[in-house]
């Protein structure tokens, strides 16, 4: 593998967990609410999404200013798969070592949200009522559900990474 691909995957990687955790962190601080708000989650999607960016435009010039798919996606993936373990290490110490009761106002707060928010598009009060049951059996902070979700945030990234390394690639001219 090519060191520039390695080291820019790695130190983006280790970029993107430390944001993770500092975003985690500042949320945590200062309301635990925010962590319920979609246009946070969409907020936070952008800025991983400008990284990705800035990584591989890094990368494309390290390389001289060519860069092929696969290349743009390793490179993009090396640092999604570091930055995304960062964050659910950080994100299982948080709400299951450090604070177990944040998890649970975190559950209660995510459960009155999408009541509200079923309620507001109009759903039934028996479909609510179903949703929300299924939500209270269900431990999203538990290690097993973060881990499992990781492979989720791994495929979501996976898709992110294959765009922008489309975009990005820029192939060396056959002479």
């Amino acid at each position: 593998m090519n060191e520039i691909i390695k080291k820019n995957g790695i130190n983006f990687g280790i970029i993107t967990g430390v944001i993770s955790v500092l975003i985690t962190s500042s949320i945590y601080i200062v309301d635990l609410s925010l962590m319920t708000k979609w246009w946070l989650g969409l907020t936070i999607l952008a800025v991983y999404i400008v990284i990705g960016c800035v990584l591989l435009a890094k990368t494309k010039k390290d390389l001289g200013g060519f860069m092929s798919f696969k290349e743009g996606f390793t490179t993009y993936f090396i640092s999604a798969l570091i930055g995304i373990a960062i964050s659910v290490i950080f994100n299982i110490l948080l709400f299951n070592v450090i604070d177990p009761e944040a998890a649970v106002t975190l559950k209660e707060m995510t459960l009155k949200s999408t009541a509200d928010m079923m309620k507001n598009f109009g759903a039934p009060t028996s479909e609510i009522k179903k949703a929300i049951e299924k939500m209270e059996d269900y431990d999203q902070f538990s290690t097993l559900e973060q881990l499992k979700g990781s492979i989720w945030s791994i495929v979501g990234a996976s898709i992110f990474g294959l765009i922008l390394a489309a975009i990005f690639k820029k192939d060396k001219p056959v002479f």
